[in-house]
């Protein structure tokens, strides 16, 4: 798990059957200074984020899996809740 900010969406007019019904976002992972780690990469998402919020992502290919009901999907990221500064993760 990583927190990472939102800094934009993504759109595709073709994708994987199990990615249909999410929001693609693109993060900027954070580290624990809350200074951007590494490269934005896209996750998707389920909660409703926006641009500016910072949410809870995870890599975790088997967690991806369940999330979409797929034995086999394309995705890597997903979000795990949103953060909220004055009352902590949303899930």
């Amino acid at each position: 798990m990583q927190r990472a900010r939102v800094i934009g969406q993504a759109v595709a007019t073709a994708k994987h059957p199990s990615m249909h019904g999410y929001k693609l976002l693109i993060v900027q992972p954070l580290g624990t200074d809350d200074r951007p780690d590494e490269y934005p990469i896209i996750v998707i998402d389920k909660f409703g984020a926006g641009v500016g919020s910072t949410v809870i992502i995870s890599s975790d290919g088997k967690f991806a899996r369940k999330v979409t009901g797929s034995k086999v999907t394309p995705v890597r990221y997903t979000t795990l809740g949103i953060e909220d500064a004055k009352r902590g993760v949303h899930r």
